[in-house]
């Protein structure tokens, strides 16, 4: 596809779930930083798995199962060239960005994190990106540090080399903030990271839908994606990591397909990725978030980017004309990915949902598991709209137009 060819209008007609009306008028999903919706594509690849080769994986001979295992390790091979992955077998399944970084927390934190250690996150964090850790904390005697924000919401990195000591042994950091928006020099922190030897864990629930992730650039060593975030079926993640890490790391949970031997007293791992994959897998799921793949490289990850740049530029012209309306995030479009945040006076959050939802328009209203960057800003929420590859200039006017009717509710 070329940049002419890029069409949203012609786009959305590939997801079925926007075509709907929602309390009498045409839906504007603009909530996709919690969930994306499901293109045709996908939707026909589980379909097609469960009504012709539903079986289990690697453990039969016979052909539903050898279909089965074929398009769940193609899929395997699909999300590794998403993410310019060296090897597939270095991308192990999850249920989400949630579970994988639990598995880097546990499996990795608690052979290589001990008293007096230090683990290094920010205060843009998910919650899934912070509670693992103060998990890990509590339970080894490290300590937290905290990377700061600014007035935009963005990294405050000019003492990063004091933060970074000698005792430092993991940096946890999200590529694009789920509530701000906000893109962070990843590869910067990175080397800065390694330079005192710890190793770099970066969230990417929001990086690999909106950017192209070359994790081998971005020199990390550990990188979490969730698949209902970029078209793919919920339930189906993914952990990327370096193979020598992942080879000396522990199993996360025992069970089936994970094992090599069992014997009476201790049994022997299976090889990379399988050791970390226990239990019969989300098939569907991987198989799903394969065909996501293909359809979004169709597209082009070039393409959307674009995309949604313009979108957010007539978006963010458009609401800082919206009396009373205070936005959070960077102001730079270079530094802000396709999430606008905001207040609106005296209206709370979740009045400002309630009323667009009324006129069909879905928001995400609340603390977006980021209650830290809440209290930074001094609010207990924000409304927020995110925009994806089939967002339209028409969402966003008819968001506009929902926010008038806030503006006569609250004055």
């Amino acid at each position: 596809m070329t940049p002419a060819d890029f069409d949203p209008v012609r786009i959305r007609k590939d997801f079925p779930t926007l075509d709907q009306m929602v309390n009498g008028k045409p839906l504007t999903y603009l909530d996709n930083a919690a969930t994306s919706q499901k293109p045709r594509a996908v939707l026909d690849a589980i379909d097609s798995y469960y009504e012709q080769d539903n079986a289990n994986v690697h453990r039969g001979i016979h052909e539903l199962s050898r279909r089965a295992t074929i398009s769940y390790e193609d899929a395997r091979g699909k999300v590794a060239g998403w993410i310019n992955a060296p090897d597939p077998s270095e991308c192990i399944w999850t249920r989400g960005t949630t579970e994988a970084i639990n598995l880097v927390a546990a499996s990795w934190g608690l052979d290589n994190v001990g008293e007096g250690d230090e683990i290094l996150i920010s205060v843009m964090e998910h919650h899934s990106n912070i509670v693992p850790w103060q998990i890990l904390a509590s339970r080894t005697g490290a300590t937290l540090r905290y990377i700061e924000i600014d007035d935009e919401g963005r990294l405050v990195l000019d003492d990063l080399d004091t933060l970074l000591t000698e005792r430092t042994r993991v940096v946890a950091i999200s590529h694009v903030s789920n509530s701000l928006g906000t893109i962070n020099p990843v590869k910067r922190i990175a080397e800065a990271a390694h330079a005192v030897g710890a190793v770099v864990m970066v969230d990417g629930a929001q990086g690999a839908v909106h950017t192209r992730v070359d994790v081998q650039e971005l020199g990390c060593d550990f990188y979490a994606f969730s698949g209902h975030k970029m078209c793919g079926p919920t339930g189906i993640g993914v952990l990327w990591g370096r193979k020598e890490l992942l080879d000396a790391m522990s199993p996360f949970q025992g069970g089936g397909e994970m094992i090599h031997i069992v014997g009476r007293d201790e049994s022997s791992w299976a090889a990379v990725p399988h050791k970390f994959e226990a239990g019969t897998p989300n098939i569907a799921g991987a198989i799903g978030l394969g065909a996501a793949v293909d359809y979004l490289s169709d597209i082009g990850i070039e393409h959307i980017e674009t995309h949604e740049r313009e979108i957010m530029a007539y978006a963010m012209e458009k609401l800082s004309a919206v009396p009373g309306i205070r936005i959070y995030g960077p102001k730079s479009l270079d530094e802000h990915s396709a999430v606008i945040s905001f207040t609106m006076g005296d209206a709370h959050p979740h009045d400002i949902s309630t009323i667009l939802d009324s006129d069909g328009v879905a928001v995400r209203a609340g603390h977006h598991c980021a209650q830290l960057v809440m209290k930074h800003f001094g609010v207990s929420a924000t409304a927020r709209a995110s925009f994806y590859l089939y967002s339209t200039k028409e969402d966003v006017d008819r968001l506009v137009e929902g926010l008038g009717q806030v503006a006569a509710i609250f004055g």
